[in-house]
């Protein structure tokens, strides 16, 4: 290859640049997941009840399509690695200042400037990430990019299981202003994208242009990452306040419990995006959501813990296992000049649909039960999303900047 081909990546360069937006993802997920571990606390305090803390969770997911937006299109123009360091400093000082939240309201107010700031990491970190990625490793890569997802909820529940205890709710969104030094670490280890060098917008309006011409492309990524967004925060979201309220679990059993099942969900990432180089990006995608649908009623009906654990172990292995391979097929179906833009904006825009579904379940469950309501989004929503990825395109592998 020449010097001059955007896939002549050096390795420690697509490392560098998959190590910072894996733990971006991962510091993300991180600060968003903390609050679903501490929901009846918080509301306690501030003398809510759960629904109207689950609609904090929906308002944060609402407001991730305006970071996304306005990252992703500073990322088409300007690059990936400034608007990325910007992100992280900003996400990560709304954290912090959501720990010191006096009432319900500023509270409500700090998490929907919280969701802008993470709207706008995935986008840019894909995007920087796959561009520099080998083609031919595009799908393990991107479950491993993928799983920082699974990683943070892990951490979430790790400092939930230390600190939780001993300190209350307030000091876990402290220790959520760690973010603001990655942003180090890519100022000094990593390098521009060279498909974005290659193929930058030469203005405003031609980014525009190059934005409008993919009108359907953009409707059927937002369908898609509608679907996806509830099969992943439908699993998610409520599944500790359902191990504490309903199956009256100690705060570190919960912990504990939500440990095991983030393991499957790191296995099934990067299992399943290894498998998608081979089988296909849609093949996987179905596969693994037709599986899930299978151990739901595990999951949710078990009646011992071993039951609970091993359900949940499972559904998050299949549903990371869809989303694992995610990150390379939005990559992959985006041209090169808006791939900063397009994929990130249409999965937060998904995120904006889907993102009242921990509030649908919480109201769903004060007139039937939690594991009922929780079953009974799972079973729709995963059989509505294997349809939209098998009716949807695929370009596996494909090049980028040429």
């Amino acid at each position: 290859m020449s010097g001059d081909d955007p896939h002549d990546v050096p390795a420690s360069d697509y490392l560098s640049a998959l190590a910072a937006s894996f733990l971006g993802w991962t510091l993300d997920a991180f600060d968003f997941f903390i609050l679903v571990f501490v929901l009846p606390s918080v509301a306690a305090e501030f003398g809510k009840g759960l629904p109207a803390l689950a609609l904090t969770l929906t308002v944060t997911l609402a407001f991730r399509p305006v970071g996304a937006l306005i990252f992703g299109l500073l990322a088409d123009r300007y690059g990936r690695r400034l608007p990325l360091m910007i992100d992280l400093v900003f996400y990560s000082v709304l954290e912090v200042l959501s720990g010191l939240a006096p009432g319900y309201r500023s509270f409500l107010v700090l998490r929907a400037l919280f969701g802008i700031g993470m709207g706008g990491e995935w986008g840019i970190g894909a995007s920087l990430a796959m561009e520099k990625a080998p083609p031919r490793w595009r799908g393990v890569l991107s479950g491993i990019l993928q799983e920082g997802y699974a990683c943070g909820y892990l951490l979430a529940a790790g400092c939930y299981f230390f600190v939780f205890p001993r300190w209350g709710w307030r000091p876990m969104f402290f220790i959520g202003g760690l973010p603001a030094l990655l942003a180090l670490f890519v100022r000094f280890r990593v390098k521009e994208s060279r498909v974005w060098e290659k193929t930058r917008a030469e203005s405003w309006t031609h980014l525009g242009r190059g934005i409008a011409t993919q009108w359907k492309l953009f409707l059927y990524l937002v369908a898609l990452m509608t679907m996806m967004v509830f099969v992943s925060h439908g699993t998610q979201d409520m599944y500790p306040t359902f191990l504490r309220v309903e199956r009256g679990y100690a705060p570190r059993t919960v912990a504990r419990i939500a440990v095991l099942y983030n393991v499957g969900a790191l296995l099934g990432g990067v299992i399943f995006g290894l498998f998608s180089d081979r089988w296909g990006r849609r093949r996987t995608i179905v596969v693994a959501l037709l599986l899930g649908v299978a151990v739901i009623p595990l999951w949710t009906h078990a009646p011992t813990v071993t039951g609970l654990v091993a359900g949940a172990f499972l559904i998050q292995f299949m549903v990371q296992g869809a989303w694992g391979v995610i990150p390379a097929h939005m990559s992959e179906l985006s041209p090169d000049g808006v791939r900063g833009f397009l994929p990130g904006f249409a999965y937060q825009c998904g995120v904006l649909l889907a993102g009242s579904v921990a509030y649908v379940e919480a109201v769903l469950a004060e007139r039937m039960s939690y594991a009922s309501a929780m079953a009974l989004v799972a079973v729709i929503v995963f059989l509505l999303a294997a349809l939209v990825a098998a009716m949807g395109p695929e370009r596996r592998a494909a090049p980028f900047g040429v």
